[in-house]
């Protein structure tokens, strides 16, 4: 008896499958060209020791520094899309961000609608009222987290997010990120903490003296073909 035809899959259920994010040969001084893909509600982990160029891959994939080799999102090339666009669509948080303006509100598009997020993540909502010259570490990267997540990106770039939170603070932070991904975002995630990858990461590579690898055979961060 011959073996039933597969289900027709949907128009709909073919998106959600296809990869969100593809990089393909991406190469920059400091990095080996590198391939991978990442999907919806996925979360990339990108361990290796200080140095090694994840920084500089971040970077690249946002289109900071120059770069040759491909990027997609959604199976548009990042060539296709102005560079204002596509890094609103896919938005870097370093561990040091920048700051451009005396007051905290200036650095969000909607103050307003920011106050949840502040809550979400232990600040109080005057905080947007601050001036960033008295803010702390770890207040300033609570604060570029939740400016990246007002814009509502298909991609989160993040690198080293919770380094200078304590551990309740980096709690809230993880938590919001779980929501992101569960809103359909994609994360890449560098970390140093193994705890953390192990805790949002469905799959972690290595990267070491710029070279992009596999770090074992259970994940499922493919390299893009």
């Amino acid at each position: 008896m011959p073996a039933p035809d597969p289900p027709d899959r949907s128009a709909a259920d073919e998106g959600m499958a296809a990869p969100l994010l593809r990089v393909h040969g991406l190469a920059r001084a400091g990095i080996a060209a590198t391939s991978f893909t990442i999907g919806r509600g996925r979360c990339l982990a990108v361990t290796g020791p200080s140095g090694s160029g994840k920084t500089l891959l971040l970077r690249a994939i946002a289109d900071l520094d120059p770069s040759s080799g491909d990027v997609l999102l959604a199976g548009t090339r990042r060539c296709e899309m102005p560079a204002p666009r596509w890094r609103r669509r896919v938005v870097y948080v370093a561990a040091e961000s920048g700051w451009w303006a005396e007051a905290v509100g200036d650095h969000f598009e909607a103050p307003c609608a920011a106050g949840p997020l502040l809550r979400d993540l232990g600040l109080p909502e005057d905080a947007l009222d601050w001036p960033v010259s008295r803010l702390s570490t770890g207040e300033r990267q609570r604060l570029a987290l939740a400016r990246a997540i007002a814009l509502e990106p298909d991609v989160l770039l993040l690198d080293e997010p919770t380094s200078g939170l304590d551990p309740t603070a980096a709690r809230a932070a993880e938590a919001l990120l779980r929501r992101e991904l569960e809103r359909g975002a994609a994360v890449v995630l560098v970390s140093h903490d193994p705890d953390q990858v192990a805790r949002l990461a469905d799959a972690r590579m290595e990267m070491s003296n710029g070279v992009l690898a596999r770090a074992g055979a259970d994940d499922v961060g493919d390299p893009a073909p």
